[in-house]
């Protein structure tokens, strides 16, 4: 949240919007968004799918990072990409309703 608050100050935008997305992906959206990022990412990379088990040990994960790590980093990559054009045009379409109905309103 800190970070997010920060970049928004920095970046000129929304700030309470920023911060409320963070909360977007928790405990409970994060394994099938991970899922659904390594998929992309596979689908991209030609790859075939893995099977992996999750295991909270740091040796899992130096494994994982050399197994899924490219697919599912690419697979992120892309879908945060996508995400954040369709966000941000969304909420300019939003934005500009809202403004057309305020001055219209206003005008009344």
């Amino acid at each position: 949240m800190v970070l997010a608050a920060a970049g928004a100050i920095v970046f000129r935008v929304n700030l309470p919007i920023s911060v409320a997305l963070v909360w977007l992906t928790n405990p409970l959206t994060m394994p099938p968004i991970f899922y659904g990022s390594y998929l992309v990412g596979t689908l991209i990379l030609n790859q075939p799918e893995q099977h992996f088990a999750f295991e909270p040990s740091w040796a899992w994960f130096l494994e994982s990072i050399e197994t899924i790590g490219p697919a599912f980093l690419i697979g992120s990559l892309v879908c945060a990409s996508i995400a954040s054009i369709i966000a941000y045009f969304s909420i300019d379409i939003i934005w500009r309703r809202s403004v057309v109905k305020a001055w219209a309103t206003r005008n009344k």
